[in-house]
């Protein structure tokens, strides 16, 4: 199936993957990402966005199991492979593909929306996580506040198992997203310790927006004054916060079991 061959590190489809990989700014000037691993993939293609090129490597990943049409398909060997490959557990396929870069005029909000707002989250790890609990709690989507990464940075789209393909995923500044959630009627639940109730006294089943912020700094003032109620999880022990994607889960899910009693 492979149309092309390549075994050499030095090849320049090589080189510009690499670069792709690493750099953020040529995948925003390029609007082009890399997608690794089989799972990711999957979900992408599902999605419908567009496959430019796929390198694989036969020792790993048996391509004729990919159902996708109208790329490049370029073989490499497994010296080239483990150049390319970003993480150490892999199935061996990566894929350049065109991104999309919703706004928040893209998210469709049907009946009781449940969106959850990250705040200066930095970490592409933790957003990812984020994703993968909104993909579980079928959330309507996720928008990334004043980012401080690229929402198609390889480590995110790794962490969120592809979720960044299954769920709508923005970013804007702070002040867009509270005019964009006052506008359609949407309560701004701010997860802070100051001045708060616990989440489970909380309503949740109507149009619902979760904002957090950092584990060290929390959010800004501007969401606290936009808050139409303040929550917090309950701390038993020494520490005073938890990781934003194991609080993003534990709200997420107290929406749902409210939403289905």
């Amino acid at each position: 199936m492979a149309s092309i061959q390549i075994s050499s590190t030095q090849n320049p489809r090589i080189k510009h993957l690499m670069a792709l990989q690493q750099r953020s700014q040529q995948r925003r000037n390029e609007q082009r990402i890399v997608v690794e691993g089989a799972r990711e993939l999957q979900h992408c293609i599902k999605a419908g966005f567009t496959i430019e090129s796929i390198f694989y490597c036969s020792d790993l990943f048996d391509i004729d199991s990919l159902q996708v049409s109208n790329c490049e398909i370029i073989e490499v060997t497994p010296q080239v492979y483990d150049k390319i490959a970003y993480r150490g557990s892999t199935e061996g396929i990566i894929a350049i593909v065109e991104p999309r870069y919703l706004t928040l005029s893209d998210i469709e909000l049907g009946d009781a929306p449940l969106i959850v707002v990250l705040e200066g989250v930095e970490k592409p790890g933790n957003i990812g996580a984020v994703l993968r609990s909104a993909d579980a709690a079928k959330a309507t989507a996720v928008v990334v506040c004043d980012p401080l990464t690229d929402l198609y940075n390889p480590n995110l789209i790794r962490s969120s198992i592809g979720a960044i393909f299954t769920v709508p995923c923005v970013a804007c500044s702070s002040e867009a997203c509270i005019k964009f959630l006052k506008e359609n009627n949407i309560k701004i639940l701010t997860a802070q310790l100051q001045d708060s109730e616990l989440y489970y006294h909380t309503p949740m089943r109507g149009a619902t927006a979760i904002i957090m912020g950092t584990e060290s700094t929390g959010l800004t003032q501007v969401w606290r004054e936009a808050a139409t109620a303040h929550i917090r999880i309950p701390m038993r022990g020494a520490l005073d916060s938890l990781n934003v994607s194991v609080s993003a889960a534990i709200l997420l899910f107290e929406a749902v079991r409210q939403r289905e009693s």
